[in-house]
């Protein structure tokens, strides 16, 4: 039997739901109960090594981070049963950078291109790699010692790097997003990085200074399900698409009620279909018009639909956080979104109709789904 597992991170702990049908839910939590989580990950694929079988369940990777203890990268092989935390810090940074680790912003498992392989995004913003499924990490130096990121700034939450794209057809391809950094692109596995923020803005700065090669304060990308050239990228001001792995943007927030925002997700089979939860600028981080909506495109941008049936009608004032907003891969594709006042809603149908799962949680920070073996 399979079931779909949606994990829910927040301010203060971890819940985790499953059903079958996902219209009724079971949710058990806070797992790591005071602990900020902002990162999740659901890891399907078989070990690397073929040892320590999972029965072919899929493996949970928790970026928690304790006020007193601090951040650190937990796991489980058993749908949250139980969890192991290395006996040594997963995630640590090298002496000689003379930084250490704040947070977990993202744990992002490689395609089945590269078996065992996650990454993990930090702050301060780094990227690390992991070879055996996330129990271990290692820095990836040459984005740290890029000699433009003397120069990346911090977002308002602090300087992440929130983003890890691998390439389905090439293992050696990855793309992170820094806030605020900007795009960066790799082709050899790591090994070296080119700013990639052609056509991206920056509002925040001065008019005559607004593209500049790096230094835009992006909030979240997403690929397409079926072209791997085609990305969807919510940046702070502005919604873009790429139809070259990155190399340049163009902009298609035309049509939506404002192009602020932080979450975007894509669709996990369909073609040129992207999901966003506009908020109505930089000063004013609510929903325009008070009213809880997601929007989606099912041709790569050019149009946008809001999607609602079910959700709060007027005077709400939910966020949803660049990690919040997800899609799980059933079909048809279910969609959730966590928001700071601690709602969670989902549709089971794509977007057409929404209901409420959870309410009066502390912020929801991330959300993450999938169909997972009983």
């Amino acid at each position: 039997m399979t079931e779909v597992l949606l994990a829910v991170g927040t301010e203060k702990g971890l819940f985790l739901g499953r059903s079958r049908d996902r219209l009724d839910w079971e949710f058990s939590g806070p797992h790591f109960r005071m602990n900020a989580v902002y990162s999740v990950a659901i890891d399907g694929r078989d070990p690397v090594d073929g040892r320590n079988r999972r029965d072919g369940r899929a493996r949970l990777l928790v970026g928690a981070d304790s006020s007193h203890w601090g951040p650190s990268v937990w796991r489980s092989d058993d749908l949250g049963a139980t969890w192991s935390e290395p006996a040594a810090p997963a995630i640590r940074f090298p002496e000689h950078t003379g930084a250490s680790l704040t947070r977990v912003w993202q744990l992002q498992p490689a395609g089945p291109e590269a078996p065992g392989v996650v990454y993990a995004g930090t702050e301060p913003a780094a990227l690390f790699r992991s070879a055996d499924g996330g129990a271990t990490f290692t820095m990836v130096e040459s984005l740290w010692e890029h000699p433009q990121r003397a120069e990346w700034g911090a977002g308002f939450g602090g300087q992440g790097l929130h983003t890890v794209l691998t390439d389905p057809r090439d293992a050696e391809r990855l793309l992170v997003a820094v806030s605020s950094g900007g795009v960066y692109r790799s082709k050899d596995g790591g090994g070296s990085w080119v700013p990639s923020n052609s056509g991206l803005r920056a509002e925040f700065l001065p008019e005559e200074s607004q593209y500049p090669e790096f230094g835009q304060c992006v909030h979240k990308i997403a690929p397409d399900a079926v072209d791997p050239d085609r990305l969807y990228l919510q940046n702070h001001g502005g919604v873009y698409r790429s139809d070259d792995a990155g190399e340049s943007w163009r902009s298609i927030a035309d049509g939506l009620p404002a192009d602020f925002g932080f979450a975007v997700a894509a669709h996990p089979r369909l073609a040129d279909t992207a999901y966003v939860f506009p908020l109505g600028g930089a000063d004013d981080r609510i929903p325009p018009g008070r009213r809880c909506r997601v929007f989606r495109t099912a041709d790569g941008g050019d149009s946008w639909q809001p999607l609602a049936e079910g959700l709060p009608g007027e005077d709400h004032y939910g966020v949803v956080l660049r990690d919040a907003l997800r899609t799980d891969d059933a079909d048809p594709a279910g969609l959730y979104f966590g928001t700071r006042t601690g709602e969670v809603y989902a549709s089971h149908d794509e977007g057409e109709h929404w209901s409420s799962l959870l309410s009066h949680l502390p912020d929801v920070l991330c959300v993450r789904a999938a169909v997972v073996a009983d």
